[in-house]
């Protein structure tokens, strides 16, 4: 393939797949700092997810933060994966200090197998600010799981 061919692919979206590879282990390492981060909230999430290699996601959440609850919508594409699963997610969040920082772009690093109601998985969120979730998967469907994805939360 051209190397001007190559260049239009990326930037029709090919893009996405080289910023999600990237930041895949960026987001994967996190999870060995997890120690040096500090908690501050918790959140509880509730997505559908397809894939066939390229994958998709919507749903929403509750985020739990300074006493109080916040509701959000959560969305994004990524890649890696085939099948389909309900994802119910509880977890951390680190390092939020202002509310207004945990609106914003996501990448997500994934891992899960889910078959029947039968699942395992861990989700490793972080935005640009530096806010972190990290989120144990129940998953119902069938679906395997491994890549990484750019989701998007804003609130309701």
């Amino acid at each position: 393939m051209a190397r001007r061919d190559w260049m239009k692919r990326l930037g029709r979206g090919g893009g996405l797949a080289v910023a999600l590879t990237a930041g895949i282990p960026l987001v994967l390492g996190a999870a060995v700092r997890a120690d040096e981060r500090k908690v501050t909230g918790t959140v509880e999430i509730s997505q559908i997810q397809v894939a066939f290699l390229y994958s998709g996601n919507v749903g929403g959440g509750t985020l739990h933060f300074r006493d109080k609850s916040y509701r959000f919508r959560i969305g994004g594409l990524g890649i890696g994966g085939i099948g389909a699963s309900k994802i119910e997610a509880k977890g951390e969040v680190f390092n939020l200090e202002r509310l207004e920082d945990f609106e914003g772009a996501y990448v997500q690093g994934r891992y899960g197998l889910a078959a029947g109601q039968k699942s395992t998985g861990e989700l490793w969120l972080e935005n640009a600010k530096g806010i972190g979730l990290r989120l144990d998967a129940k998953r119902e469907g069938l679906a395997l799981s491994l890549g990484g994805d750019a989701v998007y939360i804003t609130f309701d």
